[in-house]
């Protein structure tokens, strides 16, 4: 059995206007369309819904009961477009977001306060992870928007410009390289370093960097975290190579000195990447624009 709500609504109307010729005025439909809607609906019910008199027609004790049903009905039908409509303009809706640690700890945080405080119905589920696999899952449809680091990128992905940051060697205070106030890439592979996991962005920098000068690093420890990694150097497990936004809150608290790390690759450029910004979802829309704002 189906019901159309098409015929519940003019059944509404030609119960509170009294005749079928105002519900079609009413609801912009031709009155033969009406009746013949109502006649459906009757047949479907398999009873009568209306009593036609010489000053239009009033509901049956079933038409009364319908009457009620039906406004339920109708509520509850508006209720779901307004919610769903909610969706459509972004104030409801969920967002994957995959990003790597230097975008997690150096903008994200309050770029991601500002945006919920903003649109506090959107839901943004945040996954760390290394740029290769970010953009395999913003390429699978895994995640909505990624943030990576632009080594290398996928040709069926879009991106976007993000940020910008430094990378900086970091050593313990009593350490050999301690007191310079710059250094080459070249002078700290001697050492022994602490790295990212094997895979990550800044790590494969780091490794191809070296084998550019025809050297391997000697990476001693690798840890999942710039916190653990600014730990470990604390440490005297090694240095490390991160970018000084992610470092500097350390810097008081631990036993560690920052470096100018003099090579053209120490600044990189972070990118939103996306399947195609006009196949987004509102909320992902939204969240896009205002990261690309940098706010």
């Amino acid at each position: 059995m189906i019901i159309d709500p098409l015929s519940l609504k003019l059944f509404v109307a030609i119960v509170e206007e009294g005749t079928i010729a105002a519900a079609a005025e009413r609801e912009h439909i031709a009155a033969s369309a009406v009746s013949k809607r109502i006649s459906d609906l009757e047949d479907t019910l398999d009873t009568q819904l209306l009593k036609r008199t010489n000053k239009g027609v009033v509901p049956t004790m079933a038409g009364v009961a319908l009457l009620n049903l039906a406004r339920g009905v109708l509520h509850d039908l508006h209720d779901i477009f307004l919610k769903i409509q909610d969706y459509s303009s972004g104030v409801r809706g969920r967002v994957r977001l995959w990003a790597n640690i230097s975008a997690i700890n150096q903008f994200l945080p309050n770029e991601l306060k500002s945006f919920l405080k903003e649109h506090p119905q959107v839901q943004v589920r945040l996954e760390g992870n290394i740029s290769e696999k970010t953009m395999k899952a913003v390429a699978e449809g895994a995640a909505d928007v990624g943030v990576i680091t632009m080594d290398s990128c996928r040709e069926d992905l879009e991106y976007i410009p993000y940020h910008s940051d430094r990378l900086i060697l970091i050593t313990p205070k009593d350490h050999p390289l301690a007191h310079s106030k710059s250094v080459s890439f070249r002078d700290t592979l001697d050492f022994d370093y602490v790295g990212l996991p094997v895979g990550s962005a800044l790590n494969n920098r780091i490794v191809r960097a070296a084998n550019e000068l025809g050297r391997v690093p000697k990476l001693r420890i690798h840890v999942n975290g710039f916190d653990a990694l600014c730990l470990m150097v604390e440490a005297g497990l090694g240095i490390g190579i991160v970018p000084r936004g992610a470092a500097k809150p350390y810097f008081k608290g631990l036993r560690i000195r920052p470096i100018e790390l003099c090579e053209p690759w120490a600044i990189r450029e972070l990118k939103l990447c996306i399947r195609s910004f006009d196949a987004l979802p509102t909320a992902a829309k939204l969240l896009v624009d205002h990261l690309r704002k940098g706010e």
